[in-house]
Formats: structure tokens, sequence, C-alpha cells
């Protein structure tokens, strides 16, 4: 896999990949959750980023060539551009095989982000 760093929105523990935030009902973030937080809504706040995840999130075994998700009404150069900002804010990884670049997402991203947005039971 690519050689990019380290998940922002993850921080690794024993028991493998955390959260870097509880959930947001649970209590306030600190500065530096939500700095870490606020990468990832960053990175899909674009329209063509959220096409983009959800074409690679969805495709069949969770990782697709570039070839088969750069349909989304943008040039191939805004494509890689966009590509490269979703691996920066840690959502991607790619790997590249002859002249095709393949990008995953990680299941420990997905189970992130959704520990992030879960509610948490109401205190009785």
């Amino acid at each position: 896999m690519s050689n990019t760093r380290a998940l922002p929105l993850l921080e690794s523990d024993v028991r493998g990949a955390a959260p870097c935030c509880p959930p947001l009902t649970e209590r306030p973030m600190n500065a530096e959750e939500a700095e870490r937080a606020s990468k990832m809504f960053k990175a899909l706040g674009d329209p063509v980023r959220l096409r983009l995840f959800s074409a690679v999130a969805s495709h069949e075994g969770g990782e697709a060539c570039v070839c088969d998700i750069s349909d989304v009404g943008v040039s191939q150069p805004t494509v890689s551009h966009h590509l490269k900002k979703l691996k920066e804010a840690g959502l991607l990884t790619s790997e590249r095989r002859g002249t095709w670049v393949y990008y995953r997402v990680e299941p420990s991203v997905l189970a992130a982000m959704g520990r992030l947005l879960a509610t948490t039971p109401a205190a009785v």
C-alpha cells in the first residue's frame, strides 16, 4: 500500500484502531480532537470528493482502480487532485499496479467515522 502517513482520525493502541474522538453526543471535543475530525469533514465536504470516496467504499472488494471511478463529471487531473486530498486526510490509501493506481478505504476508517457520529445512550 501507499506510504501515506497514519490516518489522522485514528490513533493506534493495543486493541487496534480507535477513533480520534468520542462520539459527538458524548462530550464536547477538545481542540486536538476537533482538529483531527475537521480534516475528515473538510475532505468529505466537497461533492466530488464525497462521490469518489463513496465510489471506492462501495466498489466490489472495497478497492477501486482510478480507471473505474474517474467518471464524476470533472477532468482526470481534477480527479487526481481530489483523490490526493482524500489520501492526505487519511481516508484513502493507494497502491500503484503497473500503469493504474488502486484506492482503498480501510475498514478501520469507516468504523472510526461511524463511532464518531454514533449517538450515546441517554442517561437515565
